[in-house]
């Protein structure tokens, strides 16, 4: 009876170590994002959840009208300095290949 046991945990041990394999190997594999307009738009929930997580840490004092000022005017002035920083890359690449 007890190699029954000992066979069936490692058995047991082996199915969970192909799940954590499998489960490690979705975090270690970057996620494929395009380089086209519309892929560019999954921007817009990074720099807001950086936003909402910088400014709830940096406030003194969180009161909700304060806190959405905060956040509204960094998330704006991140996403005008990406659009910037793309325009200027852009020109550069027209430069070099043209």
């Amino acid at each position: 009876m007890s190699i029954f046991y000992f066979l069936f945990s490692i058995y047991q041990i082996s199915i969970v170590n192909s799940q954590l394999s499998i489960t490690m190997a979705t975090f270690t594999t970057p996620e494929k994002i395009g380089t086209t307009p519309a892929s560019m738009l999954w921007l817009l929930p990074l720099a807001a959840s950086i936003t909402i997580t910088y400014k709830a840490t940096k406030l003194p004092t969180i009161t909700a009208r304060n806190f959405i000022k905060e956040v509204a005017m960094l998330f704006g002035s991140i996403v005008v300095f990406i659009i910037i920083t793309a325009l200027v890359l852009w020109a550069l690449a027209w430069l070099i290949t043209e």
